[in-house]
């Protein structure tokens, strides 16, 4: 018992390392390609999020992969910067030239052990396969004090060899030994129980970073990462959004809410700035051109959306009934409780009162069944459809301004420009004139929007999906504006880009006009 009046002190707790590869294994697997600017960019990102480890790439690969890599290592401060290496002395030199200029620098150095590898592509037996990993962990030593061995293919080794190699590779001067989960083939329990005896039973492991690199073939990619570092891992290989090899890698963003959403489960802790995790994971997106699923964990649209009333009901009297985590915690502004078919009166009334509208009961009783009738024919009611219920007007033709006509070039010599047509519900068109001009299409018809309306609208934020995957898809614009305190959000959908971009706008244009016209005015200035 603590008899002092000193307060008792907290344990501290022991630091996981985050190895992100989302630029070496993420960027290898297809549709995830990245120019070496664009891998500078993701880079910088994320050592400003706070990995520990960034595996830049693997340098024998190819002339471009190696430039990347040394381009990396030449501008980051931080992070420690991971090359890849066979083991190979040409490899491991190779390696060791890109990363010459890194002020921290690692050699990963990875050879399978797999009775399946050993035999079909490697053509060795077992003591071979430990006599060439001796031989690359010393050649690599000459070169850099911190070495990573990876056993590929680990889970399906026998595990009195793996323990034999990888105590063999610590005496040779390995610093961190990996068992990766290769094909996504373990289970969670599986990987406990062989990270508890591996902790046990490979001499000098308590002298070096014990590391899992699991992949999701099997979808549990992160519950196995999570298992590992119950067992004693204390670094764990990941991705951003959990792009890598066939079904990707385990979600970086995934691992470390887990870890720190249950941290009285595991008691450890990471370097990572979670408030980043959002928007680095939609700039790999923006990158890569790979949209992430709604429904992914922590970073996906639906992450912190709630449609259904009970759910949107519980959520404002108190947000822990259905969220466990705050979407500030991830970067996310706030929770999103999504106006559609299932929702309730609640939800409706909290949303008319963050656009401005000062209704009550009786005015809620009279624009629900609209409301209601409106859903059903959607997937999702936008404020500009409550404008227009609260105004009595049909959300199709909710002014004042429409779009008339649109004309929109690009030249590659030349630029983009674009003319639009406004017709305003009092009767003037304006536009056609001379066009205005923009960095694309879209950009340029968003401006001859501005224009015409003589609104200038400060872009926050603009996304185009499509709906569909068809040739004669339409595309859905989304554009965020910041106007005084709020965000206003308008949407536009056309088989035509432009026109859907324009459409957003001009739904924007049309929020803000209706707002200076005193027909929404704000009670406080909120995010609508």
């Amino acid at each position: 018992m603590n008899k002092s009046n000193d307060p008792v002190a907290t344990p501290a707790r022991e630091r996981v390392r985050i190895f992100d590869t989302t630029l070496r294994d993420g960027e290898q697997s297809p549709g995830f390609s990245m120019s070496r600017p664009q891998k500078l960019r993701m880079a910088h990102a994320l050592a400003e999020l706070g990995v520990d480890v960034l595996e830049a790439g693997f340098p024998q690969a190819s002339e471009g992969d190696f430039e990347a890599v040394q381009a990396i290592a030449r501008e980051l401060r931080g992070p420690v910067i991971a090359g890849l290496a066979r083991a190979q002395f040409g490899d491991i030199e190779a390696c060791a030239r890109a990363l010459e200029p890194a002020q921290k620098k690692r050699i990963h150095i990875f050879l399978a052990t797999s009775p399946l590898h050993r035999r079909h592509k490697l053509n060795m037996s077992r003591e071979q396969v430990i006599e060439t990993g001796i031989k690359a962990v010393s050649h690599a030593k000459k070169f850099c004090d911190d070495i990573e061995f990876s056993a590929e293919d680990a889970i399906r080794t026998e595990p009195d060899y793996l323990i034999a190699v990888l105590s063999a590779m610590i005496e040779a001067g390995a610093t961190t030994v990996n068992v990766p989960d290769t094909v996504g083939y373990a289970t969670p329990e599986e990987i406990f129980a062989l990270f508890s005896r591996l902790k046990k039973e490979v001499r000098g492991i308590d002298k070096v970073i014990l590391s899992s690199h699991c992949h999701n073939d099997l979808g549990l990619a992160v519950a196995n990462s999570v298992a590992a570092v119950a067992a004693g891992a204390r670094q764990v290989e990941c991705t951003i959004n959990g792009i890598g090899e066939r079904a990707g890698n385990a979600a970086l963003e995934e691992i470390v809410m887990a870890l720190r959403t249950r941290a009285d489960r595991f008691s450890v802790e990471t370097g990572i700035r979670t408030r980043l995790l959002y928007p680095t994971a939609r700039l790999l997106a923006n990158v890569t051109g790979a949209t992430i699923a709604r429904n992914k964990a922590i970073v996906g649209d639906n992450a912190f959306a709630h449609e259904s009333g009970i759910h949107q009901h519980g959520m404002l009297k108190n947000r822990e009934t259905y969220e466990i985590m705050r979407p500030e915690d991830v970067g996310v502004e706030k929770t999103q409780l999504v106006l559609g078919k299932h929702s309730g009166k609640h939800a409706l009334r909290d949303r008319l009162k963050s656009l401005g509208y000062d209704v009550g009961d009786a005015e809620v009783e009279k624009i629900f069944p609209r409301f209601k009738a409106l859903a059903d024919k959607k997937k999702e009611v936008f404020d500009s459809d409550l404008d227009a219920l609260v105004l009595g007007q049909d959300p199709a033709t909710l002014g004042p301004w429409h779009l008339h006509d649109l004309v929109a070039t690009s030249r590659q010599d030349v630029g983009a420009s674009a003319s639009v047509k406004l017709r305003h519900d009092d009767g003037r068109i304006v536009g056609g004139g001379e066009g205005a001009i923009g960095d694309g299409p879209v950009h340029a018809a968003i401006r001859a929007i501005e224009l015409g309306s003589g609104i200038r609208l400060d872009i926050a934020d603009f996304q185009i999906r499509s709906l569909s995957p068809s040739a004669d898809a339409q595309a859905r614009a989304t554009l965020t504006v910041r106007h005084g305190d709020r965000d206003l959000t308008g949407r536009g959908v056309s088989t035509d880009i432009v026109e859907a971009g324009a459409l957003a706008a001009l739904e924007v244009v049309n929020r803000i006009e209706r707002i200076k016209a005193g027909q929404a005015l704000p009670l406080v200035a909120k995010s609508a």
